[in-house]
């Protein structure tokens, strides 16, 4: 009975065509766990955004993805559509099926929340993690980071707060203070001295930062460490 209908079997076929690229497979797959524009989606494929829009293109004369303009950008997803769904989970099932181990992999990695990110992605936000580290004295916005590293900003901040738990502020906070913890431990330099290291311009912002994250006054910390 299902012979008849030719049509049919050509809409499935033209899918099948469609995806029949490994890079676009993959787009579609990121697609149908977050919502990224050209630039997000070039930065973390390696790949140029001519490329890219060349690839997601093809996926939305097939109704695979949508997209909408947010600002200047257009952030595109997977159609929310019983053909893009059962697709996603036909390119999921035959992964397990042919790369288990790798899979297997994948999912320690991206335990949670992780689950909807590839590992480029983590990667990048690893990379603005030990960027930030290295320099602590420094201050830098969150549109710096996006444009040093050609990530959308609510993108890295929704990625940074997803792989450590915490908003990049705080999380950047914590870590100056407990740079300032050890410093007023281990060396002699002036309380001046330590906020400008950790990238406190002013002695007493850094001094209240202090007090509320250890209870206790930087100059007192010292005192009762040493």
């Amino acid at each position: 009975m299902f012979m008849d209908s030719v049509c049919d079997f050509q809409a499935v076929a033209d899918v099948f065509k469609q995806l029949g690229d490994a890079t676009r497979v993959r787009i579609f797959w990121l697609l149908c766990h977050q919502e990224l524009c050209v630039s997000d989606i070039a930065a973390l494929l390696n790949m140029t955004c001519p490329a890219i829009s060349h690839h997601l293109r093809i996926l939305k004369d097939c109704s695979l993805i949508t997209g909408s303009r947010i600002g200047k950008e257009v952030y595109y997803k997977a159609s929310d559509s019983l053909q893009a769904e059962f697709t996603h989970q036909m390119i999921e099932k035959v992964m397990e099926i042919s790369c288990p181990d790798r899979l297997e992999e994948h999912e320690t990695i991206s335990a949670g929340e992780l689950a909807g990110y590839q590992a480029e992605q983590i990667e990048i936000i690893k990379r603005v993690h030990d960027d930030l580290l290295t320099n602590l004295d420094t201050r830098v916005t969150i549109d710096s980071l996006a444009k040093k590293y050609h990530i959308n900003q609510t993108t890295l901040k929704s990625m940074f707060k997803t792989v450590y738990g915490d908003s990049l502020a705080a999380h950047m906070k914590t870590h100056r203070l407990k740079e300032a913890a050890r410093l007023l431990t281990e060396t002699n330099y002036s309380l001046a001295e330590i906020s400008k290291m950790i990238g406190y311009e002013n002695q007493s912002k850094f001094s209240q930062a202090f007090k509320e994250q250890f209870q206790i006054l930087p100059k007192d910390y010292r005192k009762e460490k040493k």
